[in-house]
């Protein structure tokens, strides 16, 4: 999937710049599309270029003008074309999944800690998650959010955020369990003569 795609669903929510979509980004899409500021003012320029988004300057007194970004029909039209193509099969490409296929001919320390790390940002996201959610319901049940609101996308897409998050949680708190358990074996077994 392209950036490209991501930016004009997070366009969906209206007229943006930059900056608010890099927040946005962020706090929005950030479970499943990453990307710097830098590559989203890139690729805003492309789409403009391309006569996906319009930009308009809004001029502030103390502050740079700055550019508000918002779809085009053309824009609106790829995004029917995207979301109407199956998409490709997902796969994981994660480096940590490397070192830890490779903990016992590599340095079991330095991966249990990367383990832990990942656990420790896995449990901030599923808290940053759960608060986005708590907005979006705004004292909503799920049921009333998802029956009323004129958008149910980012609720779904936060909802697989969470499944995500939680699963790597649980994954990291095995993977911690048995690597601690086979170095205190392996330091147990170098103590007895």
């Amino acid at each position: 999937m392209a950036l490209r795609n991501a930016v004009l669903a997070a366009l969906l929510e209206g007229e943006a710049s930059g900056y608010d979509l890099a927040k946005g980004f962020d706090a929005s899409v950030a479970n499943f599309w990453m990307a710097t500021p830098q590559q989203l003012y890139r690729e805003l320029e492309r789409m403009e270029s391309d006569g996906l988004v319009r930009a308009r300057l809004v001029q502030q007194e103390r502050r740079p003008n700055k550019r508000l970004f918002s779809l085009t029909d053309t824009g609106l039209a790829a995004l029917r074309t995207f979301t109407a193509a199956p998409p490709r099969p997902s796969a994981i490409r994660d480096e940590l999944l490397v070192k830890v296929q490779s903990v016992d001919a590599g340095d079991a320390a330095a991966v249990r800690e990367a383990v832990a790390e990942r656990l420790e940002r896995a449990r901030a996201k599923v808290a940053r998650y759960e608060r986005l959610r708590d907005r979006l319901l705004d004292g909503r049940t799920e049921d009333e959010y998802l029956a009323r609101s004129p958008r149910v996308g980012p609720y779904l897409t936060l909802l697989r955020g969470l499944a995500f998050e939680k699963e790597n949680i649980r994954w990291a708190q095995r993977t911690l369990t048995v690597l601690d358990r086979r170095a205190a074996a392996a330091e147990h077994a170098a103590d007895t003569p």
